[in-house]
């Protein structure tokens, strides 16, 4: 059997086409969660983004975008190439969000996930709090609403 390695980096806007093709392929088009090229684009050219690309053997197999104020920062999206689901892709980018956040004197990660989300199981195994929700947040091409829960954890 051969050994999978999981390696993370840093990612800038030249990483675009790779961010948008993880997006298209890990976002259910039916919620209306991914963003557009052109809105991942736009938050990546404001300051405090950071950008993680998770690659498995080389090849794309996630991402995470956080921004950060202060001591707060807000896990803006994280998606995993559903062909590389389950097998601790998105386990080691939140970890490494987590330790640069820490590292950066961010006291308090933030994240927002649509209800139902099955990534829900991975923030709560990460020790994120519910602590709000946003009704009707989210818009699918039909026009079907979904609610949003906000979720916050505090960072040693």
């Amino acid at each position: 059997m051969a050994t999978r390695t999981i390696q993370l980096r840093g990612g800038d806007a030249r990483d675009i086409a790779m961010v948008d093709a993880l997006m298209k392929a890990a976002f259910d088009p039916r919620f209306g969660e991914a963003w557009t090229r052109g809105q991942a684009l736009g938050v990546l050219a404001l300051p405090g983004i950071r950008l993680t690309i998770a690659l498995v053997d080389d090849v794309p197999a996630g991402f995470a975008m956080v921004r950060g104020v202060l001591d707060e920062a807000e896990l803006l999206l994280i998606a995993v190439d559903p062909a590389q689901r389950r097998r601790g892709i998105a386990t080691a980018l939140l970890r490494a969000i987590e330790a640069d956040c820490a590292a950066t004197g961010v006291t308090d990660l933030h994240l927002e996930v649509r209800a139902g989300n099955d990534a829900l199981k991975l923030y709560l195994a990460h020790g994120f709090v519910k602590v709000g929700e946003r009704r009707a947040y989210y818009r699918g091409p039909e026009g079907k609403a979904y609610d949003a829960h906000t979720y916050r954890r505090a960072l040693p």
